[in-house]
């Protein structure tokens, strides 16, 4: 029979192992929720259909184990900042190619996205990344990006806010896909993609952005194959601050906003 000092270690030993056991969870899921964030700012296109299968919100599976549910956090339902949509709707159109280059590199361009939480300016880079300016500009003349959500926000590790889905699920975009760019910018430094960057959402691999586009609120790590193509303006960027401080419906750091964001009207001008 064990006495009662082999039992006490017993015992100990064996909460020591659970303790391990949670704490080895916890950083499974930590690691897999980063990773997730990333691979959710991609979107694979079908061709010729313009069908997205974007990244899961989730792990892929559900964790019955107590690690995984000490470390869940509860979701943060945040008042909504944002003021009503504006009568409409998207117009869901596509396009079998991309469109014919008809933006000048020499010239200045700028979008802003008019929300229902405020006005996102953003100066494009059009020397640098001429393809995706270019099919800014074309899709915003067609009304493309009108009465879409934004339907995506991390807050956790990568701080992005997603739109360019007329879904408004990650599943949408043009039907085309544009080639990368501007991927050697001196200002992803320490594969960082610095606050007031705007940027394509891809499918990790060469040549598959389409609309959909990420806005970073906040200094985020990710690897240099998403383009950017453009700086957000101090306006724009009290817009999302806004919405980021709103918080996100999971509660998981990665999901859709709690503020009601939709891009009433998108414009491109240059001068």
């Amino acid at each position: 029979m064990a006495s009662n000092e082999q039992r006490r270690r017993q015992l100990a030993r064996e909460k020591f192992e659970r303790q391990q056991q949670r704490r080895d969870a916890a950083r499974r899921k930590a690691r897999r929720r980063n990773a997730v964030i990333a691979a959710g700012l991609a979107v694979v296109v079908a061709a010729g259909a313009g069908a997205y299968a974007a990244g899961a919100f989730s792990d892929g599976g559900k964790r019955t184990d107590a690690a995984a549910q000490d470390a869940a956090p509860s979701p943060k339902k945040g008042p909504d900042p944002c003021a009503k949509p504006a009568p409409g709707s998207p117009s869901g159109k596509t396009w079998k190619s991309e469109p014919e280059m008809s933006v000048d590199k020499s010239k200045s361009y700028a979008m802003e996205l008019k929300t229902t939480c405020g006005a996102i300016d953003v100066k494009l880079d059009a020397a640098n990344a001429p393809h995706t300016v270019n099919s800014f500009d074309f899709l915003a003349k067609e009304g493309f990006f009108d009465h879409s959500k934004c339907h995506r926000l991390t807050t956790a590790g990568i701080y992005v806010l997603q739109c360019g889905d007329p879904k408004g699920t990650g599943m949408g975009g043009p039907g085309y896909t544009i080639e990368d760019e501007n991927l050697k910018d001196s200002r992803l430094k320490d594969n960082v993609y610095p606050a007031g960057t705007i940027a394509m959402a891809n499918t990790g691999q060469p040549h598959t952005g389409g609309s959909q586009f990420f806005l970073v609120y906040q200094d985020s790590q990710l690897p240099p194959q998403y383009t950017p193509f453009g700086t957000i303006g101090e306006e724009g960027m009290k817009t999302l601050k806004k919405i980021a401080d709103a918080g996100e419906r999971s509660g998981a750091g990665d999901g859709a906003p709690n503020a009601t964001v939709v891009i009433d009207k998108a414009t491109v001008a240059g001068s």
